[in-house]
C-alpha cells in the first residue's frame, strides 16, 4: 500500500505548497498595489482560499509524517497488549471521523455546483472550485487513515517520525 499511497501523499503536499505560494502572491499583490492605488477585487477571497487549500492538502502527509496531535504519552504507558488494542481503536475513530468528513466535503462540493453558489466576495467565484481542495485533502486523509488501520493490522509501522526516532536511537 505504501507504493499507491506515499506518492498521493507527496502530490497533495505539493499542491498546498503551490497554494501557499498563491496565498503569499495575493497577499503581496494586494500590498503593492494599495500603495499604487491599484485595486485588484477578490484579492482577499484568493488568499483565503488558498490558505485553506494548503491546509487540507497537507492533511496526509502531516498524518503520515505523525505531525497531528497523538497521545504518546498515554500509549507509552501502556502494555502492548492494551496499547494494541487503544491504537486500533484510535484509528478505527479517526477512519470514522475522516469518512464522515470526506463525505460532508464532497457532498458540500456537489451542492454548492448544483446551486451554483457563488462567493459573495468581490470575486464572484463558483464556491465548488475552492471547496474543491478541501474535498481532495479530506479523502487523502481518508486514505492516510486506512493506510494507517491497514499497516497496523500487518504489524508494520505507518508514521514516518516513528522510523526517524528509531534511527536517531541507534
Amino acid at each position: 500500500m505504501n507504493k499507491f499511497a506515499n506518492p498521493i501523499y507527496r502530490a497533495l503536499l505539493a499542491l498546498a505548497c503551490v497554494s501557499m505560494v498563491a496565498a503569499l502572491i495575493s497577499v503581496m499583490l494586494g500590498i503593492i498595489g494599495r500603495q499604487i492605488d491599484w485595486n485588484l477585487p477578490g484579492l482577499d477571497a484568493y488568499a483565503g482560499y488558498s490558505i485553506a487549500a494548503a491546509l487540507f492538502l497537507a492533511l496526509p502527509a502531516a498524518f503520515k509524517h505523525g505531525d497531528h496531535i497523538r497521545v504518546t504519552l498515554i500509549l507509552q504507558g501502556l502494555s502492548a497488549r492494551v496499547r494494541g488494542g487503544f491504537e486500533y481503536g484510535c484509528l478505527a475513530v479517526g477512519l470514522l471521523l475522516a469518512a464522515y468528513l470526506c463525505w460532508f466535503s464532497a457532498n458540500l462540493v456537489w451542492v454548492s455546483y448544483i446551486l451554483h453558489d457563488v462567493s459573495p466576495a468581490a470575486d464572484v467565484t463558483p464556491m465548488w472550485i475552492p471547496q474543491l481542495s478541501m474535498a481532495i485533502g479530506c479523502a487523502g486523509f481518508l486514505l492516510a487513515f486506512i493506510h494507517a488501520l491497514v499497516a497496523r493490522w500487518q504489524g508494520q509501522e505507518f508514521f514516518d517520525a516513528v522510523h526517524a526516532e528509531a534511527e536517531r536511537a541507534e
